[in-house]
């Protein structure tokens, strides 16, 4: 089209409608130009290049007919820059500059539309629309829902949702950033300062394994928006709702700004050396008393490089090899066996693949970014396929969308490997084949095997962080190896935030395929003498809920590490150290694809509070230790070796079996309760997409227990039980549960894999 050859080209042509990622609408006509034997002028964005076009872009009929655009624009525009969020950064008060007139021709009144309640994120002044319709496109086309759309003709067009309803998308945030005036604005961020008077500093997003790059904007010491930055290669110029709004929760009324001792059983403020002196001075006594093994560390796969690094290093320094960032994961048979948790590829190449597999992911809430690429590879004439326990609204077309229950998962995922076997006249384990044997073939896993064998090495397979809660976790993993091995497809494994960092920083309790020391699982199950908590709550983010603090509590010291506290550390802690935020401190990413991206501070922490990197450093000088004399965050990133990227074991073990005659569970994770941080911001926990505890079940389970929909139940695990409303769903398999975590009306049901309904109000 014209208007992207003008702007390869250097050549500027106004603009409201167009933007290089959406569909040409040209319904702004903004970028109306002079195109030769054209007996109008035409909007370049809609115009398509032809050899020899003749095109003026600053004539006199061009400029009129842009100058006319602007002044219909501003007819009824109300023209309320000084108190718009918007000054300073509006497509339209820029272009008024230009293309506007300093007096009006229109004296009559001008017409007012009501503002839509859009939910917790995004606040309107529908008044100052234009209809562009850029919020209306990316919903269509990027996020995959349409839940904005313009109604009425004329004069009276306007934009809202279907039915009066919130927009509730995990990337709908970035509508605000396509609007080109103030009718769409950041409802967290309203009337809190101008764009003029912030300071902007890349940071980088760690609630996901993608690694969005951001921009944090600062005034006066605080946080106060947080924006996208482009990255082609990485998020585009899109962010994800949950990076982009989680920066409230740096205010948090629970933030722990202050180092405190407990005393006789009661929390009291101290100062650095004080606390770090006394947590030394017990962590040397126990393992002086009790040996090296007795302690161990747990830490938020949120954490940065460098803070795995210098936690692994102190660790091992104690002699102790009890680590882990793995707290939902309660499969660790092949330790030591696994690679590094990547995507196997760039996280570009996505929008190449011909085939995508999705093992128990659901990559819409899990990695919202990377389910916009999937969508872009549909386009492109992809089938993206899934096999999990639930069926799942990807927003995107699906070609096979499996839902079977957690005891016939690894039997499904089996069946297709043999399969895929068949087809290829490749031979397969008997232990393959025999987990195989409980699952029938189906024309779906056909059609699933010949898209995989026919994408080749555009092939792409997908373990999921949903499948991590599974107690075949490693069978999974080592299933889809042997299916993309027999097709030539990429494999590989999505987990939490910077989990990749981990393995890099060797913050594992295995190395060299060997395996040391104690796993999160044994760690939240074993009674340790000090246990080391850095930035976590052991009853939401953890699977073991209620029972880790059961154990926790057994142990003769706790050290937290957080940004935060609440009621359930300070009844485990014995000590807390205050820890900067994410925006606070410096740190470094390593993404799904294995690249290493670092950010520098954008304020001052708050109160007493550290960067954990300096927190550790000090406290390993305190114990003692040698090599801890760091005095800045890269060089702790540079002396870190890359990330050895591996492959997958093919080692196939006895599958752990889901007890009959009960209800199987399906762990459900809330992707704005993946930590501690995202719980404490405020918006996102009052989205529609952080709905209240409630137990899902197919409407024929619920007919044969004699449940109704909406009845509260008790729902048992031996003496363990948790009282829950239910509801009814048809995309969760017969005689299974699904079931929130990281909630405390779940936590008291631990890990458990099968439970019972007992009673039902």
């Amino acid at each position: 089209m014209l208007i992207r050859a003008a702007d390869a080209a250097g050549i500027y042509i106004p603009r409201f409608c167009y933007h290089d990622k959406l569909s040409i609408a040209a319904n702004c006509r903004m970028c109306l130009v002079e195109v030769e034997n054209a007996p109008k002028p035409l909007p370049a964005c809609a115009t398509p290049v032809i050899d020899g076009m003749k095109v003026e872009t600053q004539s006199e009929l061009a400029r009129a007919a842009q100058k006319s655009t602007m002044e219909f624009l501003l007819i009824n525009h109300p023209l309320d820059c000084p108190i718009c969020d918007q000054g300073g950064e509006c497509e339209l008060q820029d272009l008024a500059v230009g293309y506007g007139k300093d007096i009006s021709r229109f004296s009559e009144g001008k017409r007012v539309v009501l503002d839509k309640n859009l939910g917790p994120l995004i606040s309107t002044d529908m008044t100052r629309c234009i209809q562009c319709t850029r919020c209306v496109r990316f919903g269509q086309e990027i996020a995959g829902i349409m839940e904005l759309g313009m109604v009425n003709r004329g004069e009276h067009s306007e934009i809202m949702t279907f039915m009066g309803q919130a927009v509730c998308s995990e990337i709908s945030g970035n509508v605000i950033d396509l609007c080109p005036v103030g009718a769409l604005t950041s409802k967290p961020f309203r009337f809190k300062a101008r764009s003029w008077e912030m300071q902007d500093h890349p940071g980088i997003a760690v609630h996901d394994t993608v690694g969005s790059n951001t921009l944090v904007q600062t005034l006066r010491g605080e946080v106060l928006r947080v924006l996208p930055r482009q990255n082609e290669d990485i998020n585009e110029e899109w962010l994800s709702d949950r990076d982009r709004f989680s920066y409230t929760a740096n205010s948090s009324e629970q933030r722990l700004t202050t180092p405190m001792l407990k005393i006789d059983g009661e929390w009291k403020e101290t100062d650095w050396q004080t606390a770090l002196d006394n947590a030394s001075s017990k962590l040397k006594k126990i393992v002086d008393e009790y040996g090296a093994d007795s302690i161990g560390a747990l830490a938020s796969p949120t954490a940065t490089l460098e803070e795995f690094s210098l936690l692994a290093k102190l660790m091992r320094g104690l002699g102790s090899h009890n680590m882990d960032y793995r707290l939902r994961q309660q499969d660790f048979r092949a330790d030591g066996e696994m690679s590094a948790p990547l995507l196997g590829d760039s996280i570009a190449s996505l929008e190449q693949a011909k085939a995508v597999l999705l093992i128990g992911s659901n990559i819409r809430k899990e990695q919202p970014l990377l389910a916009t690429r999937l969508r872009k590879a549909i386009k492109n004439g992809a089938v993206v396929s899934a096999i999990n326990c639930t069926e799942f609204d990807f927003a995107f077309p699906v070609q096979t969308n499996i839902a079977v229950s957690p005891s016939q998962l690894v039997a499904t995922v089996a069946r297709l490997a043999v399969i895929v076997a068949s087809k290829e006249q490749a031979s397969i384990s008997d232990a393959v084949a025999d987990i195989a044997e409980s699952s029938a073939a189906s024309e779906e896993l056909e059609g699933l095997a010949d898209s995989l064998i026919e994408a080749g090495s555009h092939g792409q397979i997908i373990v999921g962080s949903m499948a991590t809660m599974d107690s075949n976790y490693s069978l999974l993993v080592a299933l889809a190896t042997i299916i993309a091995k027999l097709t030539e497809s990429k494999t590989g494994r999505l987990e939490e935030g910077n989990a990749a960092g981990a393995w890099q920083a060797s913050f594992l309790p295995f190395s060299d395929g060997k395996t040391s020391g104690k796993n999160a699982n044994e760690m939240l199950n074993t009674a340790l003498k000090a246990c080391l908590l850095f930035n976590i709550e052991p009853s939401l983010d953890s699977l073991s809920g209620n029972a880790a603090v059961e154990t926790l509590r057994e142990a003769g010291m706790v050290i937290h590490i957080g940004s935060y506290r609440s009621e359930e550390i300070e009844d485990l802690a014995h000590i807390m150290l205050p820890l900067a935020c994410v925006s606070e401190s410096d740190g470094t990413h390593v993404n799904c694809e294995g690249s290493m991206q670092s950010w520098k501070a954008a304020v001052h922490p708050q109160g007493e509070a550290r960067p954990g990197w300096k927190v550790l450093r000090v406290l390993a000088n305190y114990l003692d230790l040698e090599g801890f004399d760091y005095t800045a965050s890269e060089t702790i990133r540079d002396e870190i070796s890359s990330i050895s990227k591996g492959t997958d074991s093919t080692e196939v073990y006895a599958p752990v079996l889901v007890e009959q005659n009960m209800l199987a569970r399906i762990p459900n994770l809330s992707l704005y309760r993946v930590d501690c941080i995202t719980r404490r911001s405020q918006p996102l926990q009052q989205t529609l997409d952080n709905p209240p505890a409630a137990a899902g079940m197919h409407p024929d389970t619920l007919a044969a227990k004699g449940i109704d929909d909406g009845s509260t139940v008790e729902l048992t695990s031996g003496d363990r039980k948790i009282d829950i409303s239910v509801y009814a769903s048809s995309s969760i398999p017969l005689n299974c549960v699904l079931l929130p975590t990281a909630m405390q009306e779940t936590a008291a049901l631990g890990c458990a894999n099968w439970l019972e309904v007992t009673s039902c109000a």
